[in-house]
């Protein structure tokens, strides 16, 4: 698909952030940085616990579970956000003095999503008195209702956007939730219940808990925030950003849990140059295959585990597991342009929401496949697979400017029953219907979706950083970027554009370009990258390419050289 190439407004000249250098001053601007200050990434700088409502109840009732021996159940969910949250939960409640602490996470397949009552009758097995849900529960209201009957209390962690009806919990402890003062709410669940421990631990020291035992660092456990945080792909506002950054210092020094650099090491990423990149791309998709195609115990385990030949061992199942994940996402993407190709033979154009279902699709496997497909179209894709009692599992990933979860709010207005159950971000949902329904469901998907975009934000756009003069084009610029992250969702990495002429090209295992080239009109000669463009770009190339692209510092055979990653290019 044809891009065109949009350079970011600045909201600023970048006057406030002085001795900075001027290519990153403008990066800087344009994402809303006023000052230098805030681009302090120190742990004082962290918003306060105070203002995260609900902490310092759940922190009471945890308390008061700890002082009284009571069962603790930590309930998970299964992705990597759910995963290093049910880790760092039990972790640290161990450390504070938990003896009776332990996990569930509920089997995508088996129970679906969050405490529902069957996960409740589940967790009577181990007969928990209090659960803690994390990175779930808003919307488990049957659940938490099942284990109020039981006699069971919940305190419900999650940062999912809350349904008209809350759930009777304990304690709920959500940014999103109405009127809770915490300022970002964009923080993942693995925040949500840090700032419960926080919060706990504030507690125990007035109670003189620590007196007699080890008072534990919270400041450990970062390399867990960091994970989950970008793993969630959460917009990056400044406290996720000091969360992120914080984290990845302790991994690139080796004071991260043994699983973590066990993944690095599977994934072939270097660990003392660990980037926020290496946990979104490396790290992240091996713990979430577990969830997707087998039990995101495995994961959690992974993140538990202290013996690094056991993390190693479970680093490379997970491994495994992620090389299936992809060999079944492939089979299934095939599939999926197929029936694409198709539509644009028949109605010449794409519909403006792109709703996908096949019998032989795996349900761990359609959010990523969603994903996928709407970037190689740039629409709203809701991809859907099988579940249980003549249902259909939906997995929904959107483009800028439409809130997939209004869409859906919406839908389910004008037509009570359609869904069975919803609920997701801006960006990303998930959903349930009656497959007898799916074609009902498409038709006011569309329409939905139309109404909502306005015939606008189908363009695929690529915003750029604007062009670099020749002469600030070099390996030290490269790093000052690479320094100046973490870069992520709502704070992308810099993408520059510009034209250069090609002087060499060559192919890489049929997919990728690897390309010498120089500015247009003068200028040092850059090695290029472009991955999986071969496609996009046919041989052979012309002589003159307008290119978008990332700087890199690319390190091979103990060299160390500037290298632009190509994000997009087309004949200039």
């Amino acid at each position: 698909m044809r891009k065109t190439i949009v350079s970011r407004p600045a909201a600023a000249s970048g006057e406030g952030l002085p001795g900075l250098h001027p290519v990153l001053c403008r990066v800087y601007a344009s994402r809303g940085v006023r000052s230098l200050a805030e681009l302090d990434l120190g742990l004082d700088a962290l918003l306060p616990v105070k203002l995260m409502d609900g902490a310092a109840q759940a922190a009471q009732l945890i308390f008061q579970a700890i002082e009284e021996g009571q069962r603790i159940l930590v309930l998970g969910d299964f992705d990597c956000d759910g995963a290093t949250s049910a880790a760092l939960c039990l972790l640290v409640l161990r450390a504070m003095g938990a003896e009776k602490v332990d996990y569930l996470v509920p089997n995508r397949f088996e129970y679906g999503y969050g405490l529902t009552p069957e996960i409740v009758e589940l967790a009577m097995q181990n007969a928990p008195d209090l659960i803690i849900t994390v990175d779930n529960g808003v919307s488990s209201v049957d659940g938490v209702a099942a284990a109020n009957a039981h006699g069971i209390k919940v305190i419900v962690t999650d940062h999912h956007l809350p349904g008209p009806v809350l759930p009777e919990a304990a304690a709920m402890v959500n940014p999103n939730l109405p009127g809770n003062a915490f300022p970002e709410k964009s923080i993942a669940g693995v925040g949500v219940i840090f700032y419960v421990l926080l919060a706990l631990r504030a507690l125990l020291r007035e109670q003189g808990w620590f007196e007699a035992r080890v008072e534990p660092n919270m400041g450990d456990y970062l390399d867990l925030l960091a994970l989950g945080t970008v793993a969630d792909v959460v917009p990056l506002e400044r406290n996720n950003r000091i969360l992120v950054h914080q984290g990845l210092v302790r991994i690139r020094n080796g004071r991260c849990r043994p699983g973590i650099t066990a993944l690095l090491e599977v994934a072939g990423r270097n660990q003392q140059q660990a980037r926020a990149a290496d946990l979104g791309f490396a790290v992240a998709p091996r713990l979430n295959a577990a969830g997707r195609l087998d039990d995101m115990s495995i994961g959690i385990e992974c993140l538990l585990a202290e013996d690094p030949a056991v993390a190693r061992s479970l680093a490379e199942k997970l491994d495994q597991l992620n090389r299936e994940r992809r060999r079944i996402e492939d089979g299934m993407r095939r599939q999926a342009e197929e029936l694409l190709e198709q539509v644009l033979v028949k109605e010449a154009d794409l519909p403006y929401g792109l709703c996908l279902y096949d019998d032989s699709w795996h349900q761990g496997v359609i959010g990523i496949l969603a994903s996928r497909i709407k970037d190689r179209y740039h629409r709203p894709v809701i991809a859907f697979a099988p579940g249980e009692d003549g249902e259909i599992k939906g997995s929904a990933r959107s483009v800028p400017g439409l809130h997939i979860r209004d869409v859906l709010d919406e839908i389910a207005a004008a037509s009570p029953g359609l869904l069975s159950r919803f609920g997701g971000h801006a960006m990303a949902a998930g959903l349930s219907l009656a497959a007898h329904r799916l074609e009902e469901f498409r038709v006011l998907y569309n329409k939905v979706v139309c109404k909502q975009l306005g015939g606008k934000g189908l363009e695929a756009v690529i915003a750029s950083d604007g062009e670099i003069p020749p002469q600030d084009m070099s390996l030290e610029l490269a790093r000052l970027v690479a320094q100046g992250g973490p870069w992520g969702q709502g704070f992308p990495e810099p993408v520059f554009h510009g034209e250069f002429e090609v002087v060499q090209q060559r192919q890489l295992q049929d997919k990728h370009w690897k390309l010498v080239v120089q500015p247009r009109g003068g200028g040092r000669l850059v090695d290029a990258i472009g991955f999986n463009q071969v496609v996009a770009c046919p041989p052979p190339l012309p002589d003159i390419l307008l290119i978008a692209y990332q700087l890199d510092v690319n390190e091979f055979r103990g060299n160390i050289n500037l290298q632009l990653r190509i994000a997009y290019m087309e004949a200039a």
